[in-house]
């Protein structure tokens, strides 16, 4: 039974389920030093920085218990030139792909020999926002010498990746394990790119519906054969032991479903569009990958009305943008079952809630179907107000088109 909750940082949405501290996410002492005095009996690490950093290690090292991989099994993630070679050890389906640290070498290969489109990839941490699609080797160079020369994402862009540009539609499957076992869970579809029609440059996302309508039973058997099992297994040899929720990046082609990436925690919107359709306690599930026994649950059972979230972002996302607009309309919107509003880059200065991120509201709706869901998710969108709101109009059609239900 859970008797609290703390958030760090947290949000004034946090603030309404239980308390705020005053802790960055990447604080690793402050977290741990917080929760030995306070008991902690479960954390739940969000962030990929604090989990490739090793917060889940000084947990473990002070036996609190934690859903998040350590350090090593975050690897997977955090780099996406050791998460391609997982996959070709392991026999995971993905694209081609060549890895970069040196800009001749790139420029020589780009010109020589790269098929177009490729696609061009920063192997860290770089938010959501390290990838380009690039349609002829004008475009590559540009690309690979803004990481690898011009310092664009950082430490995250020393090191590229050039792919081979897979087609198809995307799709992302999320499944728990406490490394022995796993446990699927419901599919979404997500929305990348900033514009209407898959269009401007890739962001951490800008809507999901949950389930994906592209997906078919045999589809789902096949990664949870081809994908997820030997991911798994291939860490576990590897002695990496892979614990809390992998998340798998699809591209489902001609020749069937390849991975793109992985992601090792709960990733946003498709979270938010996945939780409210769990009608299972999540914590007991939390808890099982913890502590190694998640073979003892059965499966989760959801709600059967699918699920859309539309993010509301911030006037120059996913480059620059201002913060501490005010931000009005939340109150008019009735939230329950069927509607929430989830805060990502919000603060409350004197009363007001503001912007405070490039990312600032997901509007997640439930609907007897897609059409449903999504008329209700759009009419909240229309209330809330603030300089320079940034939306796309189209989340959901595509899926609306799948299932042909007008």
């Amino acid at each position: 039974m859970v008797e609290g909750m703390w958030f760090a940082p947290g949000n004034p949405g946090t603030a309404q389920l239980g308390e705020n501290l005053n802790l960055a996410a990447d604080d690793l002492d402050g977290i741990v030093s917080f929760c030995r005095a306070n008991d902690v009996g479960l954390v739940v690490i969000g962030p990929e920085d604090p989990l490739a950093a090793g917060l889940a290690d000084q947990l473990h090292e002070i036996q609190v218990p934690v859903f998040g991989p350590r350090a090593a099994a975050a690897e997977l993630e955090s780099s996406k030139a050791f998460c391609k070679d997982i996959m070709v050890r392991h026999r995971v389906p993905t694209g081609a792909y060549r890895v970069f640290s040196d800009l001749n070498s790139a420029i020589s290969y780009l010109q020589s020999g790269a098929r177009y489109p490729v696609v061009v990839k920063a192997s860290g941490l770089a938010a959501g926002k390290g990838v380009v699609i690039c349609k002829d080797v004008r475009e590559a160079r540009e690309a690979t010498k803004d990481m690898l020369e011009g310092g664009r994402h950082g430490k995250a862009g020393k090191t590229i990746l050039v792919e081979e540009f897979l087609d198809g539609p995307e799709a992302s499957i999320f499944a728990l394990t406490d490394s022995r076992t796993f446990m699927p869970l419901e599919s979404c579809m997500d929305h990348k790119q900033l514009g209407d029609g898959d269009v401007g440059p890739n962001t951490g996302g800008m809507g999901a519906v949950c389930p994906n309508p592209l997906l078919s039973p045999r589809t789902r058997d096949a990664v949870e054969r081809q994908v997820i099992l030997p991911t798994i297994h291939g860490m576990n040899h590897e002695g990496r032991r892979f614990q809390g929720v992998l998340f798998a990046g699809l591209k489902l082609t001609a020749a069937g479903p390849k991975v793109l990436e992985y992601n090792v925690r709960f990733g946003d919107p498709e979270c938010q569009a996945l939780m409210p359709r769990l009608k299972s306690d999540l914590v007991p599930y939390l808890l099982a990958c913890a502590n190694g026994n998640l073979e003892e649950l059965e499966a989760p059972e959801w709600d059967e009305r699918p699920s859309i979230t539309v993010v509301l972002a911030a006037g120059g996302y996913p480059a620059s943008y201002p913060t501490g607009i005010p931000i009005h309309g939340l109150d008019d919107v009735e939230q329950g079952d069927a509607l929430q509003i989830f805060h990502a880059g919000t603060a409350e200065v004197a009363g007001q809630i503001v912007t405070a991120g490039g990312r600032i509201l997901a509007v997640t709706a439930l609907g007897s179907d897609l059409y449903e869901a999504r008329q209700r998710a759009y009419q909240a969108v229309e209330k809330i107000e603030f300089e320079g709101k940034t939306f796309r109009t189209d989340i959901g059609l595509a899926a609306l088109e799948a299932t042909q239900n007008y």
